[in-house]
């Protein structure tokens, strides 16, 4: 959306004119990007894997939350799209999504009631949620049943200390068992994620998990009429939950279901270091040629610089991930031309709410209105903080405004 006279910018990075370069400060300042090309190989390279390991994939929507993006996956082959809660299924809906895995338990008078006004008006959407407790299931039957509707359900198998999930195999059997009796629900498989499994070598541990839920997926396909769908999978072990469920025994009629999320604009932080190490581990990835990229970045100006040795640039907490890694820069411009930027000659060193500090070498030719991008660490975080991102080419001309709802 362009400025027009009188009235407010739309969001934050807003462009003043068009066509507009970043390079030349045609946009608001800081800006989060996402490079068109990069963001396209995620994609057909994650559907790819899939492909290839004969699983489905269904990315977690929450990483972006822009249905521009949702459309792009499906488009692409994704079997579905992930949720964790009512809010972003109706956002997947809207975006046109046909499948929607609500990853994490509906709960709530109201938020059932959306998902009851969903399922109306989108009658053609396949829309599951997960239990875990009876007295959920026990909820969810009275409520879906009143409205003479029939939501579709899986049971969620967790660890001790994780978050949600039955603790055993024989909780989850015995909940399934129970649901098999309650009206309005309908058992379509079992869900996990590996994830919360944490420690200097969890793939042990991991590897047991996803043994059991084979395991367990056995037992429960009695309760479970037609496919069976068997998820779990984020962005760090997804090549091991293929690696352990298509090996095991598993319902005849079984789905596998991989749900990585990060992958979509990937990191040069936590998640280049998981692909990194998933890399190493796996020759399917290996053998499919070229891998993920960073695709995110963050668009800054240098607003001063006080002292030697030190520059403060216009972002902060209110724009970017800082939990995993702080932002550094991979780029250095000024009045549109590129600049040579050494390793550690620029380097984040702290950041606040609207500032981000920089340590800069004897060597580094730093001034005001510099114009420097930077990578981050942990994607999830950085989209959230924006209603709009700007999609780009390698020049930085602004080709598409991604608004997300968050």
């Amino acid at each position: 959306m362009k400025y027009q006279e009188g009235n407010l910018v739309p969001h934050k990075s807003a462009l003043l004119v068009s066509p507009a370069n970043m390079l030349n400060e045609d946009v608001c300042l800081p800006a989060a990007v996402i490079k068109k090309s990069a963001l396209e190989n995620n994609i057909q390279w994650m559907q790819r894997y899939a492909d290839t390991r004969g699983v489905s994939l269904a990315p977690h929507g929450k990483t972006t939350m822009t249905p521009w993006i949702f459309q792009q996956q499906q488009r692409a082959g994704a079997w579905a799209v992930g949720v964790g809660s009512a809010w972003q299924a109706s956002i997947a809906m809207v975006s046109g999504m046909k499948r929607v895995l609500m990853v994490n338990q509906l709960v709530g008078k109201a938020n059932m009631q959306l998902i009851s006004a969903l399922k109306n008006e989108y009658q053609d959407v396949d829309y599951l949620c997960c239990v875990d407790s009876l007295a959920n299931a026990k909820t969810l039957s009275a409520f879906f049943s009143a409205q003479n509707q029939q939501l579709d359900i899986l049971i969620e198998l967790g660890v001790p200390g994780g978050r949600c999930g039955c603790r055993t195999t024989a909780q989850a059997l015995l909940l399934a068992e129970e649901i098999s009796g309650l009206p309005g629900l309908h058992l379509r498989g079992l869900e996990l994620y590996e994830g919360v499994l944490h420690g200097d070598n969890p793939q042990p541990k991991v590897e047991a998990l996803l043994r059991d839920a084979a395991g367990l997926a056995c037992q429960l396909e009695r309760y479970v009429e037609g496919e069976f769908i068997l998820t779990g999978a984020g962005s760090v072990w997804y090549d091991v939950v293929c690696n352990v469920w298509l090996e095991a025994q598993k319902p005849a009629n079984c789905r596998v279901v991989i749900r990585p999320g990060c992958y979509i604009t990937h990191d040069a932080g936590i998640y280049q270091q998981a692909q990194d190490d998933l890399m190493a581990r796996d020759p399917v990835a290996c053998d499919l040629g070229g891998d993920l990229v960073s695709a995110l970045e963050l668009v800054a100006m240098v607003q001063s610089v006080p002292e030697s040795g030190r520059a403060i640039v216009n972002f902060g907490k209110r724009d970017s991930a800082f939990d995993a890694g702080l932002p550094q820069p991979v780029a250095h411009y000024r009045q549109g031309k590129a600049l040579p930027l050494t390793a550690k000659s620029i380097k984040t060193t702290g950041i606040m709410d609207q500032h981000a500090m920089l340590e800069l070498a004897p060597e580094a030719d730093v001034q005001v209105e510099d114009i420097l991008v930077f990578s981050t660490s942990h994607p999830c975080l950085t989209f959230d903080k924006w209603k709009a991102l700007l999609l780009v080419d390698e020049n930085y001309n602004v080709l598409e405004t991604l608004e997300t709802a968050f």
